[in-house]
């Protein structure tokens, strides 16, 4: 009996929504980071298939504006063949791209539906314009605040196929955001995926001038081979490290299906260790399987899929600290025999600059008349024995000369005895 008062007293039910608008809202603002809101409508022209993306930075009727222009498909078309803005802003969070990908198609970064609500940490609205089968513009205009939309055909022409995204006015604090620093984030955002699409994009700052070419991140240092292989059994990931001299700027980032998601892996309390934290490595780690936050697009869920990943980061782990202490090694042995030639060097020099010496073992000076000052003395002592002679000879020939008188008055008288 209490058992079945138990169980008639349980009650289960479905969650849902209380209040559709304001879940909108909390998640339009979500997403803090308004490059990357520029990044995720990137994206969406990569996804279509653009094979140009251009990014316009200027002002029109005093209002500053962001554009977004690609060749690609367009927005999909509804039954008429008008394009189906419609689904696009009746479906938050159930993204079309989501289905294509269980249908089997690859390539698309998309999945949660709700990157055009990301405009309002950029702007006030937001336009879409994008052509039909009849080769007719429709534009979808959306305003940050406001649960409503409008779509109405344009009278302007607009060219074939693509779509443009134009958010205006700006947010006071966007209006600095310049066109480099555009070209810049994009480079190492979306690095992979311009390299495997080969798409072009290019950023127009009309404020500035100035037009840049967004060109993939080039990364600094030795590339490392022979890597231990990153092989899991819900997917394998791919490294590209370069080994470089230590510096703060050096950083591995983590990336899902070539679009970046977290800047440095050692932001990652389960990674804040070496070799992450060496500053040595600049690379990245692109793991397909991992998990997003759907708001900010840059963080994880702390699932299997990310044990799985800090798991299979161990041996690479290993072999980055083994290689790293390798080249510390290398670089004291470099600088030891640097140091040991300069030694030698400044011996060499002290050495030359020493004066030579004679074979007697006196140090040579040079003189004033540019001769030796060793051969003076040999001089003076040559000129002093001459002197010696002299006077020893003139003093022979006085005496004999006295001699020679005495021994003439004298010499008789003692020969005669």
């Amino acid at each position: 009996m209490n058992r079945k008062t138990e169980h008639s007293s349980r009650a289960r039910g479905k969650l849902k929504i209380g209040d559709d608008w304001n879940a909108i809202t909390i998640i339009a603002l979500s997403q803090t980071s308004p490059l990357k809101a520029i990044a995720e409508l990137v994206e969406n022209s990569i996804d279509a298939k653009a094979r140009t993306v251009t990014i316009t930075r200027g002002r029109e009727h005093r209002r500053h504006f962001l554009s977004i222009r690609d060749d690609g498909e367009g927005v999909p078309r509804d039954n008429a063949g008008r394009p189906d803005f419609r689904y696009v802003a009746t479906h938050v969070c159930d993204s079309v791209k989501r289905r294509l990908k269980a249908d089997g198609t690859s390539g698309l970064q998309g999945e949660f539906g709700i990157g055009l609500l990301s405009f309002w940490t950029v702007g006030d609205e937001l336009s879409i314009t994008s052509t039909g089968d009849d080769r007719r513009a429709y534009q979808m205009v959306m305003r940050k605040g406001d649960p409503t939309y409008v779509v109405t055909p344009m009278r302007a022409l607009f060219g074939d196929g693509g779509t443009e995204v134009r958010i205006a006015p700006l947010l006071d604090g966007i209006r600095g955001l310049s066109g480099e620093k555009i070209q810049w984030y994009l480079a190492a955002e979306l690095r992979d995926r311009i390299r495997q699409t080969g798409v072009r994009i290019n950023v127009v700052d009309r404020l500035a001038r100035k037009q840049y070419a967004v060109e993939p991140r080039q990364y600094e240092g030795r590339l490392l081979h022979q890597l231990p292989a990153l092989r899991t059994r819900i997917g394998d990931m791919y490294a590209e490290l370069y080994l470089g001299e230590p510096s703060d700027s050096n950083r591995v980032a983590l990336f899902r299906r070539g679009t970046r998601v977290i800047e440095d892996l050692a932001l990652l309390d389960e990674l804040a260790h070496p070799p992450w934290t060496l500053r040595c490595v600049q690379g990245h780690v692109d793991a397909p399987f991992v998990n997003l936050t759907p708001g900010t697009r840059s963080g994880l869920i702390h699932d299997t899929a990310y044990a799985t990943l800090c798991e299979a980061l161990q041996p690479l782990e290993r072999k980055l600290v083994e290689v790293i202490e390798e080249q510390r090694r290398a670089e004291e042995e470099q600088a030891s025999q640097e140091q040991l030639r300069t030694i030698q060097r400044a011996f060499r020099e002290a050495l030359l600059a020493l004066p030579p010496r004679n074979m007697t073992g006196s140090t040579s000076t040079p003189g004033r008349s540019g001769r030796n000052s060793t051969a003076r003395p040999w001089r003076v002592r040559l000129r002093s024995r001459t002197r010696s002679t002299e006077s020893f000879s003139g003093r022979q020939s006085r005496n004999s000369a006295r001699t020679g008188n005495g021994s003439s008055s004298s010499s008789p008288d003692r020969f005669s005895a």
